[in-house]
Parts: structure tokens; C-alpha cells; sequence
């Protein structure tokens, strides 16, 4: 017992087949695979099973059967390692490029079914009838405002029984024994042809260009006016203006500036002739001293100034049946108005 047991332990061990050492041969010789290769045969399912550990002297068994092999020759490959290679490398191939399974013939696919089939025939939107209505384009004349009753019109004025006064072939007494008036004061004028426009109203069947107001006041430039108030003027620079420009300034009138005389016009804003359209007014902005000074109307003058300028309006309202100056309006901001229109009782309006 002791000497068998002993001999079997001397013994080398030997493989019980040759065709387990020729599989461990072969799998020495097989060509080194790059590392790519060993981790997609890893992550593969269809592995080679690995073999179990080899005793310690199975590196002497493994020469001695790759000297059996050259001497004899290659030999065929065995079916199961054949398989194992196959399978192999269709893993690698199903790893790398994995394709999507082909869709039965017999099963529809999902995307032929999302997608609705056209129809047969495209459906023909119906016809416009033929009696639809033109398209309303822009009319070719615009819409015109009703018209003005006739006796509305802004350019018709009120009547004004001046409107109505002519030159006769004779001049009146009145307006002879006014002219003497004038004369005797020392007022320079010259006669000017009748002043008519029946369409305005506009009426001076005898109207007057002064040139000089006295004998040492000047009036600019030409003033047209009818001679009443022409000679309500001169009397009132004589009387008036003259002293009070020698009391409050110290020197005497040399003359007065004016800014409007006979104008054929209504009243601002409004459809009554105004006293300029009958020669019946004056508007006075400047007074001008012996001494070379000027004065003028305005609604914030010097001190000095401001004293003469209301001295002589107040005292205008009296003469005047009109007077108005800064204050008064806008119309109105930089001159006196002076004018006779007739007021009821006699009376007068002043601002």
C-alpha cells in the first residue's frame, strides 16, 4: 500500500485525454488579442468558459504536447471551439453595430399607423355666388357739410344805419362849420374822396387826412378820419396831452404816433362794424416829446411815464365816449382806443 501510494505521488500526473491538452495547447498559441478585443469579449454573453487552475506541473505537460503537436502537424479544429469562435464574433458584431429589428410583415408598423392616409380627392372649396356685392371702396367725393342757413354767414355784418350814408352834391352845413372848427385850431388836413363798401357796411361820405394836430403837434402817419373826430382829437392834444406832458415830463408835445385810423373792418371776433370802419376812431401808441424822448403805451412803462400815460387816460374818458388801453384786452395791450360811438343817455365806456 505504502510503495503504490508512493509511486502515484512520484508520478507526474497525465492528462486522461488528449483532447483536453490539445484544447490547452491551442489556447497557447492563439495570437494576443488587443484590449478593445478582451473588453467587448468580457461584455459579451457568448464567452469561452475558463478553464479550470492546471496543477503544477502541467507547464511540463503543455511542452511535452507542443513538441507531440509539431511533429505530427496541425490538426483540425475541434467543432465545440469553432462554435465558441462563431459565436464570438457575432457578439462583437451585434455589440458594435447593433441594428433595429426588421418589422413584420405580418404586424403593421406604429408610424404607418400614426400617420392618417391622404384622402382620395382634395375637397374643392365652393364657388362664390355670382351676385355678391362690389367691394365699397373710397367714394369719389368726399362728404360735404351741410349748408349755412342764409342769414348765418360770419362775413354778413349787422346793420349799422351809417352803412347807409352817401356824399350829396352839396356838403352839409355841419360838416362846413367843421371845418372851420378845425381851422381856427390850427389842424393841417386835406379832403379825401367818400369812403364806401356796401358789401362790408363801411361808410365816410366825407372823410379828412390830418397831418398836423395844432400848430406845434404832429400826428403820423396819414390819419383818415371823418371831421368829428378829427376835431375831438386836436382838442383834446391842445387841452389834454399837451399840458400833461409838460406837468409830468417836462417838456412839451411834439407828436403823437398813431396805430390805426379808418379801417374797413368788424370788431375782433364779432359781427358789428367796429368805430374804425366809419372813420369814427383813433388808436394812439406813442406820444413823442420836444426833447427827443418817446413815450410809449404798453402795460408795465416807466414810473415817470406811467404817470403821464394815466393822465391822460383817465382824462380821455369824457371826449372820448370809448376808451380803452392795456389792461382792457389783448387787442388793446400796447395802445389807447379813442372813439365817439353814440351810447344811449349820452354815456360812456371807459377800461
Amino acid at each position: 500500500m505504502d510503495q503504490s501510494s508512493t509511486q502515484r505521488l512520484d508520478q507526474p500526473l497525465r492528462p486522461k485525454s488528449k483532447h483536453r491538452g490539445r484544447s490547452r495547447g491551442k489556447q497557447q498559441i492563439a495570437p494576443k488579442q488587443t484590449p478593445q478585443e478582451t473588453q467587448e469579449q468580457q461584455a459579451s454573453p457568448a464567452q469561452v468558459p475558463v478553464p479550470e487552475p492546471r496543477p503544477t506541473d502541467a507547464p511540463k505537460a503543455d511542452a511535452a504536447t507542443m513538441e507531440e503537436q509539431k511533429t505530427q502537424g496541425p490538426k483540425a479544429p475541434d467543432a465545440s471551439n469553432q462554435l465558441n469562435e462563431e459565436k464570438s464574433r457575432q457578439a462583437k458584431q451585434a455589440h458594435t453595430e447593433p441594428s433595429a429589428p426588421e418589422p413584420s410583415s405580418r404586424e403593421p408598423s406604429t408610424e404607418t399607423e400614426s400617420e392618417p392616409e391622404p384622402p382620395a380627392e382634395v375637397p374643392i372649396p365652393t364657388q362664390r355666388p355670382e351676385t355678391t356685392e362690389p367691394e365699397v371702396g373710397p367714394p369719389a367725393v368726399g362728404p360735404q357739410p351741410p349748408p349755412k342757413p342764409a342769414d348765418a354767414g360770419d362775413e354778413k355784418m349787422l346793420p349799422d344805419p351809417r352803412s347807409a350814408d352817401r356824399p350829396g352834391e352839396k356838403m352839409p352845413a355841419e360838416e362846413v362849420a367843421c371845418r372851420d372848427r378845425l381851422k381856427a385850431l390850427g389842424v393841417e388836413f386835406e379832403e379825401h374822396s367818400a369812403e364806401s363798401n356796401p358789401e362790408i357796411g363801411c361808410s365816410i361820405p366825407y372823410p379828412l387826412v390830418l397831418k398836423r394836430l395844432g400848430k406845434s403837434i404832429a400826428i403820423a402817419p396819414r390819419t383818415e378820419l371823418n371831421c368829428p373826430m378829427a376835431e375831438a382829437a386836436a382838442r383834446f392834444a391842445a387841452d389834454v396831452i399837451q399840458p400833461a406832458a409838460k406837468t409830468e415830463l417836462g417838456a412839451d408835445l411834439k407828436s403823437i404816433g398813431q396805430a390805426s385810423a379808418f379801417v374797413c373792418r368788424p370788431r375782433h371776433g364779432t359781427r358789428k362794424l367796429s368805430e374804425h370802419a366809419f372813420g369814427n376812431a383813433l388808436d394812439i401808441a406813442s406820444f413823442t416829446l420836444s426833447d427827443g424822448r418817446k413815450v410809449e403805451v404798453g402795460p408795465t412803462p416807466p414810473e415817470k411815464d406811467a404817470k403821464f400815460l394815466n393822465a391822460v387816460r383817465k382824462a380821455a374818458c369824457g371826449p372820448f365816449k370809448t376808451v380803452l388801453g392795456p389792461g382792457a384786452d389783448a387787442d388793446h395791450a400796447l395802445h389807447f382806443h379813442l372813439d365817439l360811438e353814440p351810447r344811449r343817455h349820452g354815456g360812456t365806456f371807459c377800461q
